[in-house]
């Protein structure tokens, strides 16, 4: 019975991940079209593609970081006071889930585009333009703008179901607020912070539509993908990119769950 239940998730997944993803990790060990050598020893050595892997995952680190924080302080908030316009306030800040990441770089390049907002006001008050989409800051704000609201409506949940007398007993034995941040809520909501940073981090690393809109000379993964097996037909080291780039996602999910689960087993 378990066989059968399980029997359709099982089959969507070896046909629609297991069997590409092998794939792709068997074309990657093809030669490279400019050095005629393995596909994945091209991309650990050359300095073009290390450094857009070090640029990807420095940028998802510091979204992540970004996120968690932001969303950690105003979902507490959130969770802890109720006033009106609160739900409407929530509505809102859950509202960019909507948008595709091509509309959310399209939105980066109306604020701080050669004619966005920030380059008139700029050029309005000091005579130049203010202009940093088309580089990593702006794909950070795009990114950061998305990664919030995966953020913020786990942590309100978190917040929600927390012991408040555990607040209580700490404040009774003369802890003062800040105490009781980061010894009572802070682990509290550890598991919740640690998944939907990790959540942040994947999707960051792997999000294309944003990246592709502000510009394809952006030195990321998900550009240089798109460039090998687009302008070079170089399909090798595309899917030797494409594997590295979903070893070090899995790698990042499945050390944050596991540090989730520690923190659980340590809070019970």
């Amino acid at each position: 019975m378990a066989a059968l239940t399980l029997a359709p998730a099982t089959a969507f997944f070896c046909a629609f991940w297991l069997l590409p993803f092998g794939y792709l990790a068997v074309m990657g060990a093809g030669p490279d079209n400019s050095t005629g050598i393995n596909a994945y020893w091209t991309v650990l050595s050359r300095p073009q593609y290390l450094s857009s892997f070090g640029a990807t995952v420095a940028l998802s680190l510091l979204v992540a970081l970004c996120a968690v924080a932001i969303a950690g302080i105003s979902g507490c908030f959130l969770a802890r006071n109720a006033f009106p316009g609160k739900s409407l306030l929530l509505t809102v800040l859950t509202f960019p889930l909507a948008f595709p990441g091509v509309v959310v770089g399209f939105l980066v390049v109306m604020l701080a585009g050669r004619q966005g907002a920030l380059a008139q006001i700029g050029l309005t008050l000091f005579g130049e333009r203010w202009v940093f989409a088309y580089s990593l800051g702006g794909l950070f704000i795009g990114y950061l703008y998305f990664s919030i609201p995966r953020v913020i409506m786990t942590i309100v949940a978190a917040c929600e179901k927390l012991d408040t007398s555990l607040e209580e007993a700490a404040r009774s034995l003369g802890a003062n607020s800040w105490r009781i941040v980061w010894d009572v809520i802070v682990p509290g909501i550890g598991p919740a912070l640690m998944s939907t940073g990790a959540l942040c981090f994947a999707t960051s690393m792997g999000a294309f539509g944003t990246a592709f809109t502000l510009g394809t000379r952006l030195n990321v993964l998900p550009i240089s993908i798109y460039g090998e097996f687009t302008n070079y037909a170089n399909f090798a080291t595309a899917a030797a990119l494409s594997v590295l780039l979903g070893l070090v996602t899995w790698i990042a999910l499945a050390l944050a769950r596991r540090l989730s689960a520690n923190g659980m087993g340590a809070a019970v």
